[in-house]
């Protein structure tokens, strides 16, 4: 039921307006998110999914938002080990690219600007005789290897709205703010329900707008002040093939455009290469990735890989848009990924409205921090105190170093599962695994199963738990199954979440 006046509307259901939301409720305000679609279902599924500071930034001496960056991986790394984990990185030497004095000078920055605690550092690596040299050409003879990490991008959303909601917050799905006016007071948002297509008000003291791509377009629809400030709208692009390489090191591969690309192990099976830089006008809801940019990718990797890599060999695809701050940077690339916060106080000082301005997921946690400061003098000053670097994500209340401990004792609990289940429902739920099991006896416990170990039960726990309510929500937001299930299992799952619907 929903509240007669929240201290905070948020718009947007993204890493930036969970994250918002679990800061501004675990601060005692009562918070509204509104989001259009599922959670996560632009920017935030769409990254290269890593928490990292961004060696190349380096490059445009965005030195702030590196040693941020920098410093939030091992906070969250801390805060949900389940699903962020380190990773270690290999960059080749490319004589006909940056010089190796370079790359030496930017990595020691990179190793000494955040207070490294967790995470090793940097190392040189002989690719003539250390395995990660096998899959490479032949004239890729030394590299350096440095450390960054792995994140479940869409579940790192879904699990700052989950907090959020323990901590007093309503988040509502499949619901667009069609409008918002604002008075001395408060604002007034006009809601619809996109399923059902019933509408509602809601009223707020204050109106944040975390739309991303959307930025500009919400704004149409708000009363507000006029700003000069816009959204720079650039298509990151990714593509997956089968596994390239046996071990579980990354790759960092310099392109002769100036561009980086990464090829990573996923999902034990594959390996996800990307991303792009592209300029974007279109409508963000319907972004995809184009031939262009599989050439592009398939031969960035293939200047690299022993075993080129064609259009052919992609198995699946994903493009997002990244809502950057327009700087008026002549080229995609070189546009800043630092976050601008705009505050418009309406005339005489009206309910405020703040917008976000890019961004990236490694700093989000750092960015609910500030739009919060930004916003103090209309916060009582109980509402000031900073609580969430220490406490962890659902089902991250376990060490880092006892992952691997968590998973066999999941097994021991329920020996019906096998190693590679447990491991697949540890890296996605960590310790709410044993909350979805619970009470099964034997895989029959576990209902239908439709396809790859995707139970009935485990979707019966996203329905109720984490707001799924399609197959894509399960298949591509809350777990990564979409790459083991056929078409025929997704539609059979999609039918059966449309039968078994849980009403909110």
């Amino acid at each position: 039921m929903q509240k007669s006046l929240y201290d905070i509307a948020i718009i947007g259901g993204g890493i930036n307006g969970c994250g918002i939301a679990r800061d501004a409720a675990g601060r005692g305000l009562s918070v509204l998110v509104c989001e259009q679609d599922d959670l996560a279902s632009g920017t935030s599924s769409a990254s290269t999914k890593l928490i990292h500071g961004g060696l190349r930034y380096l490059e445009y001496y965005e030195f702030r938002l590196v040693r941020e960056a920098l410093k939030e991986r091992e906070v969250l790394l801390r805060a949900a080990p389940h699903i962020i984990w380190p990773l270690r990185f290999i960059l080749p030497h490319h004589k006909g690219l940056r010089s190796a004095w370079l790359i030496r000078l930017g990595l020691f920055l990179y190793d000494n600007l955040g207070g490294r605690e967790l995470l090793p550092g940097t190392t040189s690596v002989n690719l003539l005789n250390d395995e990660a040299g096998k899959p490479l050409k032949k004239m890729f003879t030394k590299g350096f290897e440095y450390s960054d990490c792995w994140v479940m991008d869409s579940r790192l959303v879904v699990l700052n709205a989950m907090d959020a909601v323990k901590r007093g917050a309503d988040v509502l799905v499949r619901t667009r703010c069609t409008s918002a006016e604002r008075s001395a007071d408060n604002w007034t948002l006009h809601l619809e329900d996109t399923t059902t297509g019933e509408e509602s008000e809601a009223k707020a003291r204050i109106l944040v707008n975390a739309t991303g791509p959307w930025l500009d377009d919400f704004l149409d629809h708000v009363t507000h002040e006029e700003t000069k400030e816009s959204i720079r709208m650039v298509k990151g692009s990714h593509i997956i093939v089968k596994k390239m390489f046996e071990h579980d090191r990354s790759y960092i591969f310099q392109n002769d455009d100036g561009r980086i690309t990464f090829a990573i192990p996923y999902e034990r099976d594959f390996t996800l290469i990307g991303t792009t830089d592209v300029d974007y006008t279109g409508d963000p809801s319907k972004v995809e990735i184009t031939a262009e940019e599989i050439e592009y990718l398939c031969d960035a990797a293939s200047e690299y890989f022993s075993r080129g890599i064609t259009p052919n060999d992609v198995v699946h695809t994903y493009s997002g848009i990244r809502p950057l701050f327009d700087d008026g940077a002549s080229d995609a690339k070189a546009a800043t990924r630092d976050y601008i916060l705009k505050l418009d106080k309406g005339r005489n000082d009206q309910a405020p409205l703040l917008s976000i301005y890019g961004g990236k997921i490694t700093t989000y946690r750092k960015l609910s921090e500030s739009v919060l400061e930004k916003l103090y003098s209309y916060l009582p000053l109980a509402a000031h105190k900073k609580w969430t670097e220490s406490p962890s994500l659902p089902g991250g209340e376990f060490s880092a170093n006892d992952f691997d401990l968590e998973v066999k004792n999941l097994q021991k609990r329920f020996p019906f599962i096998d190693s590679r289940f447990a491991y697949r429902l540890m890296r996605t739920y960590g310790k709410n695994a044993e909350m979805l099991l619970n009470g099964s006896k034997d895989k029959d416990n576990l209902g239908t199963c439709f396809g790859s170990n995707l139970y009935e039960k485990e979707v019966r726990y996203l329905m109720v738990n984490e707001w799924a309510q399609t197959a894509d929500d399960v298949l591509w937001r809350r777990t990564n199954m979409g790459l083991f299930l056929s078409r025929q299992e997704a539609a059979f799952l999609d039918q059966w979440m449309s039968d078994n619907r849980i009403d909110s």
